[in-house]
């Protein structure tokens, strides 16, 4: 595949260059890698062949920092998308180790973060959000410290609380037991649903009695 460079066309709307060799397309580069090269260039096998490593090392790179802008995610869920869209092994283990040592990927602080959007958003047990951390490939350990300061009697309660407009205008049985059925969907466990529900229900009472 040696040859020599007999053109660079700027790929449209994106920061790569496509090269050619002896008059034939042989392959794209990103640009940060074609700037040293110039038509009248020969080059061997061996050059082509870094090249091409590092575009795809490069290509891997931004496929990573795209996924990490788009949401935060695990270690784990970038290794496996990076493999799905087929990067190699050994670059996916690059960048990700890059990625682990300036702060862009943090398991520890990507728990804490998934938990705190949870009980902001919508509240559910720790068991639940520890299922959820789990299939996103988060170690025991870090799901641990991020459960710490998690009080589940409170989540229960304001995920009732959430709940609770949708079934206005139910009797009071009714209204008890789709709270039952929607706190048992998120997880919790019979006695914190049933305080849940207790609390709810007061609340409920008083404003009626106002």
């Amino acid at each position: 595949m040696a040859g020599v460079i007999t053109a660079l066309k700027a790929q449209h709307g994106k920061e790569r260059v496509n090269v050619y060799l002896d008059g034939q397309f042989a392959f794209g580069l990103a640009l940060v890698h074609a700037l040293w090269l110039k038509v009248g260039q020969t080059l061997s096998d061996d050059e082509i062949a870094e090249l091409r490593a590092a575009d795809a090392l490069e290509q891997t790179r931004l496929r990573a920092l795209d996924l990490i802008a788009y949401r935060p995610r695990s270690v784990r869920e970038v290794q496996r998308r990076l493999k799905r869209a087929g990067a190699d092994d050994a670059d996916i283990a690059a960048v990700v180790e890059r990625l682990k040592e300036v702060g862009l990927l943090d398991d520890d602080a990507f728990s804490r973060a998934w938990v705190d959007s949870r009980m902001r958003v919508s509240p559910r047990s720790k068991r639940m959000i520890a299922w959820e951390l789990r299939r996103k490939g988060v170690s025991s350990a870090d799901i641990q410290a991020a459960l710490e300061e998690v009080d589940e009697e409170d989540a229960a309660y304001r995920a009732a609380m959430q709940r609770l407009p949708k079934l206005r205008g139910l009797a009071p049985l009714e209204r008890k037991r789709k709270l039952y059925d929607y706190l048992a969907r998120k997880g919790f466990d019979y006695e914190t649903i049933e305080r849940a529900v207790q609390q709810v229900e007061s609340s409920v009472k008083r404003e009626v009695d106002r």
